[in-house]
């Protein structure tokens, strides 16, 4: 009897646990850390409305509790009706203040930690952020590296997008797929110490990429497919590649000072580790002493590099560790 008995107890335990996991897979996954949507929209009636839909779609779909901010950059269309009627926290700028400054202003806003930037013209692929949002457990940011026919665009973007990409890796000693993607996920408590570095302008993304390489954090890229923009874009790229030009040197200016005039310095370099061989070949005295000169040119230069280096503060100094640290 007693074992009989034991029979059916061990049973009706067995149909139980059965029970509670088809439960348990039945139930949705539980949600994730809330995330603060942060997109930034001048002259994008068109658009606005339909990114936020996509947005709200792909988190409740992954049960994902999130805002979504949008800052309305002196906008003259229909653009704040829009946001107003889609977003829950709309932040207006009573004129065109630029990309980077609309970043920084729907930033501190935001009621959450982690942080989602994306723009309103529907180019970037919002199905891809749940992607983005796994990693930054274990990165400080995430950036979405673009690709596809509608990235690429003409010779001369393209040409300037591999100077820029390599003058950034030489800064930073790391690869750099995309320095400038406006689909990225990070922290607001690591982003804002940085706020004083980061341009106000369409450089947001370039200078806070660097900001985080050159401070030993660490940033994630995840493949993504670049679609089409809905408008006109808002870009310069003449005025905008100079200023992404200034901003990349200013950055190794101010953290790794010795490479910027290493850079400075090399075409003295070669000038003169060539001129002084051809003398000798050529028994130039003229072409001798160019090299010469050349070469104490070159360490003149070097020499204010390590100077700089010597008197450049400590990470330390420039950003507590405390504020720089995962949450």
């Amino acid at each position: 009897m007693a074992h009989r008995l034991d029979g059916l107890l061990r049973g009706l335990q067995s149909r139980i646990l059965s029970i509670l996991f088809f439960i348990a897979i039945m139930l949705p996954p539980p949600s994730e850390e809330k995330v603060s949507v942060v997109i930034p929209a001048y002259n994008e009636e068109n658009a606005l409305a339909g990114v936020i839909a996509s947005i709200r779609a792909c988190l409740e779909k992954f049960s994902i509790e999130h805002e979504i901010v949008v800052v309305v950059d002196g906008a003259t269309d229909r653009t704040e009706q829009e946001a107003r009627g889609a977003a829950d926290k709309v932040l207006v700028h009573p004129q065109n203040c630029g990309y980077g400054r609309s970043l920084k202003t729907g930033i501190a806003a935001a009621s959450h930690n982690r942080i989602v930037i994306t723009d309103a013209d529907g180019t970037y692929p919002i199905e891809r952020i749940p992607d983005l949002l796994k990693l930054l457990g274990s990165f400080d940011m995430v950036v979405g590296a673009r690709s596809g026919k509608f990235y690429s665009g003409g010779l001369v973007k393209r040409v300037g997008r591999v100077v820029f990409r390599y003058l950034s890796e030489y800064a930073t000693g790391q690869r750099i797929p995309d320095i400038n993607s406006g689909l990225r996920v990070f922290r607001k408590n690591q982003i804002m110490p940085f706020f004083p570095l980061i341009n106000s302008g369409f450089s947001f993304t370039t200078t806070s990429t660097l900001s985080y390489l050159l401070n030993d954090l660490l940033i994630a890229y995840v493949p993504i497919e670049y679609h089409k923009r809905h408008g006109k874009s808002k870009v310069h790229h003449v005025r905008d590649s100079l200023r992404a030009l200034q901003i990349i040197m200013e950055a190794i200016l101010r953290c790794n000072p010795i490479k910027a005039f290493l850079l400075l310095a090399m075409p003295f370099i070669a000038l003169g580790l060539l001129s002084l061989p051809m003398g000798m070949m050529l028994n130039s005295p003229n072409l001798g002493i160019a090299g010469w000169i050349a070469l104490c040119t070159s360490g003149v230069i070097l020499g204010m590099g390590f100077l700089a280096v010597a008197l450049q503060p400590t990470k330390s100094e420039r950003f507590p560790a405390n504020r720089l640290g995962r949450e």
